[in-house]
């Protein structure tokens, strides 16, 4: 596989990579055509499951090739790390802030961001959606950077952080669709708005691997700033979601089942 997708562009990889990673969240929110609702403790430990994934990624295949690549670049090995990750951070805190949504398992009135009159299910949808934003860049950066020849950045590793990206999405596409469901929404409208979460990925996966394409000395900054937007989606979002109940050695098993299964693709493919 890896010989077949190193034909292709770095912007066409990108795009493959995170096709891929929209279907595993289509294919999770398909669980919807099975099951009305989903045991609590089994949804904690698959977002917990997630949220070791991210926290996996953003070490072994954004923070750690970035802050090579600085040093190959003849800067600081730490500094762009360090720049790039907080501003990660401070612009998924932005569309927190500005983008309304709503976490599943919480009330209406709860939504977050700028006040609207928006329906229930598109806050849910926009609060997965936001998710999604950081992983998809964060592929197609990794792919833009393997093209640059850097030695700490493969195709091989980029299509690693592809797969381990595409399986902690199928626990957020069942995350946005079977609660849904079970507010009354019929099975097929249910779906439709759990895959459609996953729809920006590929969007922000082309743009991430255009805009270090472009610009080769932003490579570091992309790769931290991707890792720093995960870890804030993870330690604002999913960590806080997955112990609403006490479920939370469940949760917390599933992240660290999720950070060996991303370290071990990471290590064995990259």
């Amino acid at each position: 596989m890896i010989q077949w997708l190193s034909q292709f562009s770095p912007v066409v990889q990108a795009f493959f990579g995170t096709v891929f990673t929209w279907v595993l969240t289509a294919l999770g929110a398909s669980l919807v055509f099975f099951f009305k609702k989903i045991n609590k403790k089994v949804l904690d430990t698959m977002m917990g499951f997630a949220a070791g994934v991210m926290i996996a990624a953003s070490f072994w295949s954004l923070l750690a090739p970035a802050i090579e690549m600085s040093g190959e670049l003849g800067g600081l090995p730490w500094l762009s790390a360090a720049v790039g990750f907080i501003l990660g951070g401070l612009f998924l805190f932005m569309v927190d802030k500005l983008l309304p949504h709503l976490h599943p398992g919480f009330q209406t009135k709860e939504a977050e961001g700028i006040k609207t009159s928006w329906q229930r299910s598109v806050l849910l949808v926009l609060a997965i959606t936001i998710h999604n934003i950081p992983e998809g860049l964060a592929v197609g950066v990794a792919f833009g950077a393997a093209a640059a020849g850097f030695p700490s950045a493969t195709v091989a590793g980029a299509i690693a952080l592809a797969i381990g990206t595409g399986i902690q999405n199928f626990p957020e596409g069942t995350a946005v669709s079977v609660p849904l469901r079970r507010e009354g929404m019929t099975r097929l409208k249910a779906f439709w708005f759990g895959q459609l979460s996953g729809m920006v990925e590929p969007i922000s996966g082309v743009l991430g691997a255009l805009a270090v394409i472009f610009v080769r000395p932003l490579l570091p900054y992309a790769l931290a700033f991707a890792a720093g937007a995960m870890i804030y989606v993870v330690v604002e979002e999913l960590v806080p979601e997955s112990h609403t109940e006490s479920h939370s050695h469940f949760a917390t098993w599933g992240a660290m089942i999720g950070f060996t299964v991303m370290m071990i693709l990471d290590v064995a493919l990259g």
